[in-house]
């Protein structure tokens, strides 16, 4: 018994100075932040690598010992089952999900990824995949959630969005978060709702939500500085105009048949055929 806890605290405490490490090594980069996913992974990778270094000769030795890797690939995923209620998500160990409407009332068989959830129902391949969300460190749920999965259910509702308890997951790009902060600060919450809302669909349905995103913070940058925020609008006409489908016309085909006394000329090359 002794032996196992010596093994696993041995095991444990590496954990915790390889956390600490990298808490060291952020510092000295100076920032947290990275351009992407797949750079912070190649930034831990490199970390690792050069700190692994030190115990290749360690490592060769217990190489030497370990036996063959199994046939097939162990399970890195943990499995549950969640119920996908009427406000069109599920909720899975502190965290609340979006999912389309079309899986309301269904359960879902999810492996649990460290970046990622794969949902299934009733079938070998996933019917969705979803970015992996963490709940907060307060308590607090946490949220993932995509405008497009619930946008239907908001356009019957606009004014659920003003108490929506994941209202701040639910926009896509910064320049819609900064579009409701605009319209709710000038004073009119119901108009708020329904201009967000209109927003958030048009960029839904016609495919256009970073070009929307850029033409609102276009719009937003060229207010006059002293101009009050009560008077910011957003002219929905017009954007409806600006990103409506290109009307497309059927070309004219004009197809010239050949005269029937033509074929005559191709008897004679068919032999006894013709």
């Amino acid at each position: 018994m002794q032996c196992a806890l010596y093994s696993n605290g041995a095991i444990e405490s590496q954990h915790g100075h390889l956390k600490r490490a990298i808490a060291q090594a952020l510092l000295l980069r100076g920032s947290r932040d990275f351009e992407s996913l797949g750079a912070y992974r190649a930034w831990i990778a490199d970390f690792i690598g050069r700190r692994n270094a030190r115990r290749a000769k360690m490592v060769r030795l217990e190489c030497a010992a370990l036996s063959e890797l199994p046939s097939q690939r162990t399970s890195d995923y943990d499995e549950a089952t969640v119920f996908v209620t009427s406000s069109s998500g599920f909720v899975l160990r502190r965290v609340f999900y979006t999912v389309p409407s079309r899986l309301i009332g269904f359960r879902l068989r999810v492996r649990l990824y460290d970046d990622r959830l794969e949902c299934f129902h009733g079938d070998s391949r996933p019917v969705l995949t979803l970015r992996r969300g963490r709940s907060h460190g307060n308590g607090r749920r946490g949220h993932v959630v995509d405008y497009r999965h619930v946008i239907h259910s908001l356009r019957r509702k606009p004014m659920a969005l003003l108490n929506l308890v994941y209202l701040d997951a639910l926009f896509p790009r910064p320049a819609y978060r900064l579009t409701w902060e605009r319209l709710i600060a000038a004073g009119d919450p119901q108009a708020a709702c329904k201009i967000m809302v209109a927003l958030l669909a048009l960029a839904h349905e016609r495919c256009c939500e970073a070009e929307l995103a850029a033409v609102l913070t276009e719009q937003m940058g060229q207010e006059p500085e002293d101009v009050s925020v009560t008077t910011f609008t957003v002219d929905l006409l017009a954007l409806r105009a600006r990103f409506a489908p290109t009307a497309e016309t059927m070309p004219e085909i004009v197809v010239n048949l050949p005269p029937v006394a033509g074929y005559d000329a191709l008897l004679p090359s068919m032999g006894v055929a013709a």
